[in-house]
């Protein structure tokens, strides 16, 4: 994701009043808005896929709730961060929210610092969250660029075990292990393995 991308805010929620006017509050603040009146509309705006956060109503009668919603999304495995938004402070409700992975809940009538510093934390919240698998992604190609005998001498050097015994372990020279350990770092881009250790913890190189 490159910092020129504009995040979207995703309003949904079925007052049209302040639907509209937090559309216009955050649009003053720079960010690209779009709204919605239910859950439904969202949903088939396939919307999840640019960068950006999800403010939503909680309870949304005649349709799916705020709350609905966002296990929907969860099922899609959607980055977006969610905020909510509610007319009355319920616990039990926020509970579910929060346990669900919503990342801040806002009761109405909902002030303007309030409201833009939680849309700040779901926006940075979105970007480290795709930076991240970008990241993961770039671990996966990597790794998947070795053959089936590096991969073998890989597992044995993030176990810590000499290249004699990896050569053991593999029935191969030990002369030849170090052209594959020479090959395995010019591939990923290493110099270490130290710095293969840490690739390693990346969530795509540890599968």
């Amino acid at each position: 994701m490159t910092s020129s991308i504009i995040p979207i805010v995703h309003v949904v929620d079925d007052d049209d009043d302040l639907r509209e006017a937090v559309a216009v509050l955050l649009r003053v603040a720079g960010y690209q808005v779009r709204t919605y009146a239910d859950a439904g509309h969202f949903l088939l705006s396939d919307a999840t896929r640019a960068p950006g956060c999800l403010l939503l109503d909680v309870r949304m009668p005649g349709g799916p709730s705020g709350l609905d919603l966002q296990e929907a999304l969860a099922e899609r495995r959607s980055p977006l961060p969610v905020i909510f938004l509610s007319g009355q402070a319920d616990v039990p409700m926020c509970a579910r929210a929060f346990k669900a992975g919503a990342l801040d809940f806002l009761t109405k009538p909902i002030r303007k610092d309030e409201l833009l510093a939680a849309v700040a934390r779901a926006i940075e919240r979105d970007r480290e969250t795709r930076r991240a698998s970008e990241r993961a992604s770039d671990v996966r190609c990597l790794f998947e660029s070795l053959s089936e005998r590096e991969r073998s001498v890989v597992a044995g050097l993030a176990s810590g075990k000499l290249n004699k015994t990896i050569a053991a372990d593999l029935s191969l020279s030990e002369r030849m292990v170090k052209t594959y350990r020479a090959r395995i770092m010019q591939k990923l881009g290493i110099r270490s393995i130290s710095q293969l250790i840490e690739l390693l913890k990346q969530p795509a190189g540890a599968s």
